[in-house]
């Protein structure tokens, strides 16, 4: 007998729930779970702890009032730089947040994963982080006795990532040039959902030519669910690039009186159907420009 790890949108959201600490795949404007994070916006969690590379996801639910605190080592949308409503938010004192560089997070995810309380590294040496995060030192026990930070495990209550192809038993497959670290997000948390643009019937039969391109094991997987479209505004390489429009609408809307109530609906919708017809369909999604860096 097969396990079957397919749900919809919805029972994925249902499985969260307020107060606790979830992980969101992706870097800044690219590959992110954006139809997960919305049918959390549509939900009533609140209180939650995010951790996150962040992008529009990061920003979306801190103006929504969904956040707690944001662990992050950035919080922006590539060629605009600062995440607007991520920024009124920390400006406002609206959230508790832990900055860290992007090596001391990689890190805290990998010790997560490995059931460690923490991992020594030399990043963070000489920085405010430190003090600012709460951090602490070790001494090296050998004959180095080298000063080192010691990185405290990210670990997740669950993490939810978008990839380009998933079967029902929870293997995956991420394509592209940037899949960076979203299988430390999968391996650091109790449970972790995936979104995919396509649900194919086995993956070793439907893309074998791609098997490099399945990042975890499926082991790490609780549940998938098939969103085309699901990472737009942000890029999902190589089948389409970031939405420009859409995220200078988005970013332009932060300004004041800037109030989410009043552009929800526009960046949410009423479903994900509503949602991708607001922005012109698959094709138009589809045909938007990969971006050159």
């Amino acid at each position: 007998m097969t396990l079957d790890k397919r749900m919809t949108p919805a029972e994925i959201v249902g499985r969260l729930r307020s107060g606790m600490t979830l992980g969101i795949g992706g870097w800044g404007p690219r590959r992110k779970p954006m139809a997960l994070v919305r049918e959390i916006l549509r939900s009533d969690l609140t209180d939650l702890t995010v951790v996150s590379y962040g992008g529009p996801d990061v920003g979306m639910l801190c103006a929504a009032g969904k956040v707690k605190k944001v662990v992050f080592a950035f919080v922006s949308l590539d060629a605009i730089p600062l995440e607007a409503w991520f920024r009124k938010a920390r400006e406002a004192g609206e959230i508790e947040v832990l900055e860290l560089d992007e090596g001391m997070f990689q890190w805290g995810l990998k010790a997560a994963a490995f059931g460690l309380p923490f991992l020594p590294t030399r990043v963070g040496l000489g920085t405010d982080l430190i003090e600012l995060g709460g951090l602490k030192t070790v001494q090296s026990p050998y004959a180095d006795g080298e000063t080192l930070v010691a990185m405290p495990a990210l670990k997740l209550d669950a993490a939810i990532i978008h990839v380009h192809r998933c079967d029902h038993r929870g293997n995956v497959q991420a394509l592209g040039p940037d899949t960076y670290y979203d299988e430390w997000f999968a391996k650091a948390a109790d449970e972790c959902f995936v979104s995919c643009e396509e649900m194919v019937p086995a993956m070793e039969d439907a893309h074998p030519e791609d098997a490099r391109a399945n990042i975890v094991e499926r082991c790490f997987i609780t549940g998938v669910t098939e969103a085309r479209c699901g990472a737009h505004p942000t890029s999902m390489p190589p089948l389409y690039g970031p939405d420009m429009k859409a995220l200078k609408a988005y970013s332009g809307a932060a300004k004041e009186p800037g109030e989410w109530s009043a552009v929800a609906d526009q960046f949410t919708g009423a479903d994900e159907a509503a949602y991708l017809a607001s922005v012109g369909g698959e094709e138009a999604v589809m045909n938007v420009p990969l971006a050159i860096y």
